[in-house]
C-alpha cells in the first residue's frame, strides 16, 4: 500500500510547475496569473524567487515534476 505524503498540488499549480520545468533557467517573473501558485510552490521548496524577480525550479521541484507530471519513480 502507498502512502501519500505529498501535499496536494491543485491543477493550476501543476500547470505552474509544468511551465516552470518548460522556461527553464529563464525563469517565470513574478507578477503573472500564476504568481499564486508560484508563491504556493515557493512555500512548498518547489520553487524559488531569484533576486531578479523571477521564479526557476528547485531540484525538489524536479524531481515533483518527474513524479507527478512525468509519472517517473525517483531515482
Amino acid at each position: 500500500m502507498r502512502i501519500w505524503n505529498e501535499p496536494y498540488l491543485e491543477t493550476c499549480c501543476r500547470a505552474a510547475l509544468h511551465r516552470l520545468v518548460l522556461v527553464g533557467a529563464g525563469g517565470r517573473p513574478d507578477g503573472l496569473k500564476d504568481g499564486p501558485c508560484l508563491e504556493r510552490l515557493q512555500g512548498m521548496g518547489l520553487a524559488c524567487l531569484r533576486a531578479d524577480g523571477r521564479y526557476e525550479l528547485t531540484e525538489a521541484g524536479q524531481e515533483r515534476h518527474a513524479s507527478e507530471i512525468l509519472k517517473r519513480k525517483a531515482g
